[in-house]
């Protein structure tokens, strides 16, 4: 299974890239954040992507979310839920072989850090319920928060930014904390040049100033599986960079109880 997340900032202006990341990558699974748009202003390009099932969440000019799933691993459509904290259209799930995969878009929190901490602890709160049931995550998307130092370049580390601060960097490690595993940081533990988000000014992502904000999250059984984890860094022009995780396959939902219930 492979699966893609990428931060479009705006599905109208990336239209053409995103049809070229999925025909060049053949995702199984693509996970989507930022659209900004409701489904009837999304590309009939993409809209109904031949191939695969499309949920579009969206509204206009603001936040939302898709999850593309191919129909070769899905054969009937799956069902697209949104957990009750979704608001502002940012975070939407489906089940696949047993494994929920969400695509999410954390608040910002500039404006409001409240908002985005109660975010966080909802996010907590799903991944406890998920591992009391068994039930196997991958969490996607734009999380908007820097897990450590290390995934800030050293000239973009600041004191109180949002994004780096101590008390979102916690809620993080609390929601890894319930059997999830950071993939793009298990397969490279020692790259402190593993950056997703760039600002755009200052040719800042040619250098490689960057941020790591973007992320796979799985759950154990199935991080141990995977094979490759890649952020696209040279692809696009949104200020983020798809990342895209493969795993040989998903875990059977036995399999993956299992070892929640050995963890």
């Amino acid at each position: 299974m492979k699966i893609g997340t990428w931060n479009v900032n705006g599905i109208r202006a990336r239209e053409a890239q995103v049809g070229e990341f999925i025909a060049r990558e053949g995702p199984d699974v693509v996970c989507l954040q930022e659209i900004k748009a409701p489904p009837s202003k999304v590309p009939p390009s993409l809209c109904e992507l031949e191939g695969y099932w499309c949920l579009w969440h969206g509204e206009t000019a603001y936040s939302g979310v898709a999850l593309l799933v191919r129909k070769a691993i899905a054969p009937e459509r799956p069902a697209f839920v949104h957990p009750p904290f979704d608001l502002e259209t940012r975070i939407a799930t489906c089940e696949l072989g047993g494994v929920t995969v969400a695509s999410i878009y954390v608040p910002n929190g500039g404006k409001d850090l409240a908002a985005k901490l109660r975010f966080l602890e909802a996010m907590e709160r799903f991944a406890a319920d998920a591992q009391a049931s068994g039930r196997p995550l991958v969490l996607c998307g734009d999380l908007n928060v820097a897990r450590t130092d290390m995934d800030v370049h050293p000239k973009e580390r600041k004191a109180g930014a949002i994004g780096q601060l101590p008390e979102e960097r916690a809620l993080f490690e609390r929601i890894l904390a319930h059997g999830l595993v950071d993939v793009g940081r298990a397969l490279d533990p020692a790259n402190e040049g593993l950056f997703t988000w760039w600002a755009p000014w200052r040719n800042l992502r040619q250098r490689n100033i960057g941020w790591r904000i973007d992320y796979v999250l799985a759950s154990a059984p199935l991080a141990a599986s995977a094979t490759r984890c890649r952020v696209l860094a040279d692809f696009g022009t949104s200020d983020h960079a798809p990342v895209v995780a493969e795993f040989p396959a998903a875990p059977s939902a036995g399999a993956a109880n299992g070892a929640s219930a050995a963890s």
